[in-house]
C-alpha cells in the first residue's frame, strides 16, 4: 500500500535562522528530504546550484511560471522563488515527507491548495536580535537591512494563521522543537494506521 508523506512549509523572515534550522534537522528521519527551490537571486558563497536552490535567471523562471511549473511562487526582495509542482509529485509517488522552506507568499498559496500540509512560522526572538543577526551576515547594505526589518514587521502578522510558531532564540532548542512537531505529525492515524491494515490483512 503507497504510504502519503507528509509536506512541512517553514517560513520566516529573512534573519530569523530558518535555512540554519532546516539544515540541522534534515537528517532527523531517513524518510524526510527537502525540496529545493527555484530562484532568481544570486548565489552566495558557499552555496551549491541544486543543493541550496536551482539557480536560474529571470526569463527561465517567467518561462516556467507560463508553463504552470510551480505550485506555488513568490517576488520577494526583487528577486522570485518559487516550487517546482514535479518535485513535490515526486515525493509524494515515493511516498517520502517534504521539508519545504518557503516565504510567507508561497505558504499562503499551498495553504488554498494543500491544506493537509503543516505549516511552521520561525520567529526571531526580537526585532533587535533579527537586526543583530542580519549585521552579523555582512552580505547586505544597510538599505537593505532596513527594509528587511519592515518587511519582518509584516511576515510576523502573517505568523497567526500557520499551525506551529517557533521562537528561534537557541538554534539547538528550535531544532529540537521542531523535530517533535514533525514527530507527532508522523504519528497521526491517516499516515500510521495503512500499517495496521497491513497487518490486520497480510
Amino acid at each position: 500500500m503507497q504510504r502519503q508523506g507528509i509536506l512541512f512549509v517553514i517560513s520566516a523572515p529573512s534573519g530569523a535562522g530558518k535555512t540554519t534550522l532546516c539544515k540541522q534537522i534534515i537528517d532527523f528521519s531517513p524518510k524526510l528530504r527537502q525540496s529545493v527551490s527555484f530562484t532568481t537571486r544570486p548565489m552566495r558563497q558557499g552555496e551549491i546550484d541544486g543543493i541550496d536552490y536551482h539557480f536560474v535567471d529571470v526569463e527561465r523562471f517567467r518561462e516556467m511560471i507560463a508553463a504552470d511549473a510551480f505550485v506555488e511562487w513568490a517576488q520577494v526582495h526583487d528577486n522570485y522563488y518559487g516550487t517546482a509542482l514535479q518535485t513535490l509529485r515526486q515525493a509524494g509517488d515515493d511516498g517520502q515527507h517534504v521539508l519545504l522552506d518557503i516565504d510567507f507568499q508561497g505558504a499562503a498559496q499551498l495553504k488554498k491548495c494543500a491544506d493537509e500540509a503543516v505549516f511552521i512560522f520561525i520567529a526571531p526572538p526580537s526585532l533587535d536580535e533579527l537586526e543583530r543577526r542580519l549585521r552579523g551576515r555582512a552580505t547586505d547594505s544597510d538599505d537593505v537591512i532596513i527594509r528587511r526589518i519592515e518587511n519582518a514587521r509584516g511576515e510576523l502578522q502573517q505568523a497567526r494563521w500557520y499551525d506551529y510558531i517557533v521562537v528561534n532564540d537557541n538554534v539547538d532548542e528550535a531544532a529540537a522543537q521542531l523535530i517533535a512537531i514533525m514527530q507527532a505529525e508522523m504519528c497521526r492515524s491517516r499516515f500510521v494506521f495503512p500499517s495496521i491494515e497491513e497487518m490486520l490483512n497480510p
